[in-house]
């Protein structure tokens, strides 16, 4: 059987499977060097102390190796089978895919995962033209994360893959990211994050005005500007002006009780660990912003500064207003300070004043986000915490462990 494969020049694809345990790949590629078999390919994977093992083998010089790995195998209690694969033939490697595609890097991210979510995810990627070469999972325990590793055909879109992907994830309650695969994306050193409804869980702006017994009048003006008849910096003013006469204390108060958007404290105190740049660019206060900058340990923050005459506030802004061109320009300006390509920068944001900042960034994330920015980030999380994050940077479950037990 073996003698039929080695015809001179091919290639076979070798796939073992079985029981693992140490040793395997040692013996096996021992007998590729003995009979002096090139090696062209090698993938392997273990799930719950399953096996799979793939070499691409050239035999060209080596006819009996198939018949050795064969013995090899069976001793060892495992099951191995070949096929011929032509020089020409599958692209890829052991992944195939073709060289030609432009490779991707998709992420799943849920309470919990199952089959018919990965069904959805593989589904709409065929549809999409993109062939999946690799899947791992990223959580611990439950099946909580997924990375696959895709090829998008020549033709093919990006955005409409994301499109996609985004209108598949959100009907079915989980999260998703694509990124283009490089090595940016797995050398991101930034991170720029909205404070207000990003890394806590209220506006302080309406917290203060309820205080003030103006939260109604307000509202009314956040809607006016939502809804695009008055822009950013115009209905700050305007409802900065109505808390004129608070008692500084009550910002004060506000600002040491934040309370932290889930998985917010997760991820920072893990970007602190392995070394990640933290900012927060906020439209909200500055007492805020810095009370969370002690609190966190963040390296940066920028936001808006209340007047305050004789304790109280006096219902203006002082300085430039953090606008959505603001937030833009200071990622950029922190970038420049450490040194980063903006490519390396991850920015996160709620809002239609966070939009511009997550298109500069290299990996712009809508939290929770409006339907305006999600149509303009990168991706997009709505049902996992701020925690969620680490995963699109490519970080396992387990070696979150490692990081937080260190």
């Amino acid at each position: 059987m073996p003698s039929t494969a080695a015809n001179h020049n091919d290639r076979v694809l070798i796939t073992v499977t079985g029981r693992d345990r140490a040793g395997i790949t040692a013996t096996l590629t021992g007998i590729l060097s003995e009979q002096g078999a090139a090696l062209h390919d090698i993938e392997q994977v273990v799930v719950q102390g399953q096996l799979t093992l793939c070499l691409l083998v050239g035999l060209s010089h080596a006819r009996d190796v198939l018949k050795e790995l064969l013995f090899a195998a069976k001793e060892m209690g495992l099951e191995l089978d070949f096929k011929p694969v032509s020089n020409g033939g599958g692209g890829g490697g052991v992944g195939g895919g073709g060289e030609s595609g432009r490779r991707y890097v998709i992420t799943a991210i849920g309470r919990s995962l199952g089959a018919d979510h990965l069904h959805a995810l593989a589904k709409t990627l065929a549809g999409e033209g993109a062939n999946i070469e690799k899947i791992s999972r990223l959580s611990e325990g439950m099946l909580a994360s997924v990375e696959i590793h895709a090829s998008l055909g020549p033709g093919r879109d990006r955005e409409v893959l994301k499109r996609s992907l985004l209108a598949v994830a959100t009907k079915a309650g989980f999260d998703v990211s694509l990124q283009r695969e490089s090595l940016y994306r797995r050398s991101k050193r930034l991170v720029v994050m909205d404070m207000d409804s990003t890394l806590i869980r209220i506006e302080v702006i309406d917290e203060l005005a309820r205080a003030a017994g103006v939260g109604e009048a307000v509202s009314k003006i956040t809607e006016r500007a939502m809804q695009g008849e008055m822009d950013y910096d115009e209905s700050l003013r305007q409802r900065v002006a109505l808390l004129a006469g608070l008692d500084v204390k009550v910002l004060d108060q506000i600002a040491n009780d934040l309370p932290l958007t889930e998985g917010a404290e997760t991820l920072i105190r893990v970007l602190k660990r392995l070394g990640y740049r933290t900012a927060v660019i906020s439209g909200g206060f500055s007492r805020a912003a810095e009370a969370l900058k002690r609190r966190l340990g963040i390296d940066y923050a920028f936001s808006n500064n209340l007047e305050i005459e004789g304790g109280k506030l006096t219902g203006r802004v002082v300085g430039p207003i953090v606008n959505a061109q603001r937030k833009a320009e200071l990622l950029e300006l922190i970038a420049q300070l450490e040194g980063v390509l903006l490519d390396q920068v991850i920015a996160v944001g709620d809002g239609a004043n966070d939009v511009l900042m997550l298109e500069k960034a290299g990996l712009g994330i809508a939290f929770h986000g409006k339907t305006k920015l999600r149509e303009a980030a990168d991706t997009s999380i709505s049902a996992s915490g701020l925690d969620a994050i680490l995963y699109l940077l490519g970080i396992s479950g387990r070696e979150l462990q490692e990081v937080d037990s260190g």
